[in-house]
């Protein structure tokens, strides 16, 4: 009898132990999976620059400057890898696209492109999905950064090879909110 009480004890141990570290786990790749999802996101705006450009450069010949800005954002940007250089090139292209809007803002014949309405609908609505995976980025960050820090499953953090994770954050106060595009 006595023999089946330690084995049940030590089984409610081993699940307990799993199940942690199980958790860990499941909170690194959800960590990890949002993660993806900004780079897809990231990634179909830098698709849209190259397009969005050329539209505005063939009624916005004078504007040179804006437009090398904008393409050495856009290269900055994927060229990025970390959190923080990721987050300082996105700043980097928020910037640059809002001179460039505002250049498309001089010339109504622009404005009144069907092309450039629906490259601008298109980048609003990227801009968007950009904002909504950074905040569920930063949601997963959060649950991964409590849960190794907090009792237990401190504990088992090191064991699952599982750290904290750094948060993505905008540096420019301008750049935490999607660029404005009204025509």
């Amino acid at each position: 009898m006595k023999t089946i009480v330690i084995l049940g004890v030590i089984a409610l141990i081993a699940v307990f132990f799993v199940a942690q570290y199980n958790r860990l786990i499941r909170l690194n790749i959800s960590v990890n999976e949002a993660w993806a999802q900004i780079e897809v996101q990231l990634k179909r705006r830098a698709d849209l620059i190259p397009n969005l450009v050329e539209t505005v450069k063939g009624y916005a010949k004078h504007e040179q400057s804006t437009f090398d800005a904008v393409v050495a954002a856009r290269a900055k940007a994927t060229s990025a890898s970390t959190v923080a250089d990721v987050a300082a090139a996105d700043g980097m292209v928020t910037q640059a696209l809002r001179g460039l809007l505002a250049v498309a803002e001089a010339y109504p014949d622009l404005k009144a492109s069907a092309n450039f309405l629906s490259l601008q609908e298109e980048l609003s609505t990227t801009e968007n999905k950009v904002a909504f995976s950074r905040q569920f980025y930063n949601d997963n960050v959060r649950s991964l950064n409590t849960a190794v820090k907090t009792v237990p499953t401190n504990f088992f953090a090191g064991f699952a090879k599982v750290t904290e994770r750094e948060f993505y954050e905008v540096e420019d106060p301008q750049d935490r909110n999607a660029p404005k595009v009204t025509f």
